[in-house]
């Protein structure tokens, strides 16, 4: 898209790189990546269950994937990756009871409790999900595969685990018989010594042990046909299916969110390396929570909130983007409007340095030294944070020429993904976003005593009724952003 030249004598791509270190959930440390094929990663991302609108707690996970994947290419790997969207078997807990989400998800709008329904169900919240991976600046997967499309590769997978005796038959399914794999917990470090004995609560007496696993799961009013019966897929058994469909039987990294490790994932490896004999990944990598004040953010508990909800609020969606970047992936981050406040904020300054100060400086060179920089924060197991403190030094370095200063920023968007190459491809939105500033001093007197009085709450520390002022000023047609040169107004 934009050549990359480097200047100065230190080139990254010349023999220079840094190792690429990352944290291997499976040993818990970092570790060198090193893919089967030298040149080449496979990556399996755990996509959505697309039976209601994704949360940005969600989105947290994808955004962590995309970086990764943007990592992987900033090292000269290839990529193909995978990520499922799950349109059928997921069960409401993790034992094996309850009812499929997809199906409560029917119950809820009012549908025909029927595979078209499902179906049609499942692609307008798989169309929803597409839109925010793409507001968020999101690469779109290689291959983005419906858990629906593929039972015919979940039936062969488990009919090779029973002929090698690691499942079995019972009246509602067929089940994963997890005292045939020695290794199972490994992923965390599972103890399984307790639950093997029924600590956890166990409703299905037909299972061999507590912590066996539906494979295929009967249902005679709705499902597919099978040789246990007409019924659905665990969902476990989908990523599995369709991981060896599109990747083979090693991959080289899975990812998904910490909420995945003790159970599913686990899973997973289990009934993959049964299957093929090989083991499953290389690397496994996990993302940790968002809460908002304290609580983990989760749909039973009724405290979600969606990208569009955001973007209607008035936020540009990569300001999400933006501060899931100002924390490691690997740590806890709390949400809060402030928060994304601030980070809204210092994305509207980066773009608009970016357009006003750099438009014509078309041309240059990525500076070296800023080049091994990025690499070194993002091989350190993606340290976006540092990777973010690394473009404001750019922005604020008088050393650069602005050619080479432009030209650095969109080599670090093209590893970051904050819209920068979009401003530059985009002259029309690069015109509009020079011009939208107005000066506070000529807006109506009314309005400046109403950004006085909030610049005094902000020096007061009275963050609540600084926020109360900022939503009067909307009101009236402005948008007020705060920075270290004072207010910035653009009106709506």
């Amino acid at each position: 898209m934009f050549p990359i030249f480097f200047s100065g004598s230190t080139d990254p791509a010349e023999g220079a790189k840094p190792p690429l270190m990352l944290f291997n959930t499976l040993t818990r440390k970092k570790e060198r990546f090193s893919p089967v094929r030298d040149d080449y990663v496979r990556m399996y991302n755990c996509g959505p269950t697309v039976y209601s609108y994704i949360h940005i707690g969600n989105l947290r996970a994808f955004v962590f994937a995309d970086i990764l994947r943007r990592t992987f290419l900033l090292n000269s790997y290839k990529v193909m990756q995978v990520m499922n969207i799950t349109d059928v078997g997921h069960l409401v807990s993790d034992g094996d009871d309850g009812d499929d989400k997809m199906t409560l998800a029917l119950k809820r709008e009012g549908k025909a409790l029927t595979l078209e329904s499902m179906y049609e169900l499942a692609t307008f919240y798989k169309d929803s999900f597409i839109e925010d991976l793409d507001a968020l600046n999101i690469k779109r997967p290689t291959v983005l595969p419906r858990a629906s499309e593929h039972i015919a590769g979940d039936i062969a997978m488990v009919e090779t685990l029973i002929e090698k005796q690691y499942a079995y038959r019972t009246s509602d399914g067929v089940y994963f018989d997890t005292a045939r794999f020695s290794e199972y917990g490994k992923l965390g470090g599972i103890d399984t010594g307790g639950q093997r004995s029924g600590a956890r609560v166990e409703v299905n007496h037909e299972k061999r042990n507590p912590i066996d696993f539906a494979l295929w799961k009967r249902d005679e009013n709705l499902g597919w046909e099978s040789p246990w019966g007409r019924g659905f897929p665990g969902w476990h058994l989908e990523c599995s299916a369709m991981a060896l469909e599109y990747l083979g039987k090693e991959i080289d990294v899975h990812t998904g969110g910490i909420d995945l490790i003790g159970t599913h994932h686990n899973n997973e490896i289990a009934q993959s390396e049964c299957a093929t004999g090989k083991r499953f990944a290389r690397y496994w990598m996990h993302n940790e929570f968002i809460n908002i004040e304290g609580t983990k953010i989760s749909k039973s508990l009724k405290n979600t909130i969606s990208l569009k909800q955001l973007i209607e609020h008035g936020y540009n969606p990569l300001a999400y983007r933006y501060w899931l970047l100002t924390g490691h992936y690997r740590t806890k981050m709390n949400f809060s409007f402030t928060a994304l406040d601030g980070s809204a904020t210092a994305l509207t300054r980066l773009h608009r340095f970016f357009v006003e100060k750099l438009r014509g400086a078309k041309g240059g060179v990525v500076d070296a030294q800023y080049g091994l920089q990025l690499l070194e924060a993002l091989n350190d197991d993606l340290d976006t944070p540092k990777a973010l403190s690394l473009i404001w030094k750019i922005v604020k370095d008088t050393t650069l020429n602005l050619k080479d200063k432009r030209v650095t920023l969109l080599h670090f968007d093209k590893a970051l993904g904050l819209g920068l190459i979009t401003l530059a491809k985009n002259e029309k939105v690069s015109v509009q976003l020079s011009v939208k500033t107005v000066s506070v001093d000529s807006l109506p007197e009314d309005i400046q005593e109403i950004i006085e009085e909030r610049e005094k709450a902000r020096e007061e520390k009275d963050w609540s009724l600084a926020d109360e002022l900022r939503e009067k000023i909307a009101s009236r047609g402005y948008a007020i952003e705060d920075s270290s040169e004072g207010p910035i107004v653009t009106p709506h």
